[in-house]
């Protein structure tokens, strides 16, 4: 079974092995309204925790996607580029923006689990 944490950025990280999938969690794409576009980072590209990776853009803002954990990117979501609106539909399944090869799985320590982040969305 996978690792789901989260961050204060209202980012998740699914974890499954050494791969992770990255995206936005519920609460963020109903705070951001209709997307109209994601950028996602490229294949290969090598990114620090708390780095901007990807961008997700809505009619009311603009909004860095920060990496969870530092790693790897080893793959993206090419059907977010052509329906960006599929974060709303189903942020935490099939809209993940990227998969990382976890460089040190260490740094989850420091991420909220789901218990957490619910009460971190309600006192904020």
């Amino acid at each position: 079974m996978a690792l789901e944490r989260f961050t204060e950025d209202h980012e998740y990280i699914r974890v499954d092995g050494d791969i992770a999938a990255v995206g936005i969690t519920h609460h963020a794409q109903e705070q951001l309204g209709d997307v109209v576009f994601v950028e996602v980072p490229e294949v290969g590209r090598t990114v620090k925790q708390k780095e901007a990776t990807a961008v997700v853009e809505s009619v009311k803002a603009a909004s860095e996607i920060y990496a969870p954990v530092s790693g790897v990117v080893v793959e993206i979501n090419a059907d977010l580029a052509a329906n960006p609106a599929l974060v709303n539909e189903d942020a935490e399944g099939k809209a993940w923006f990227f998969k990382l090869r976890v460089a040190d799985k260490s740094e989850l320590d420091g991420l909220m689990d789901r218990a957490a982040y619910e009460e971190f969305v309600k006192r904020s």
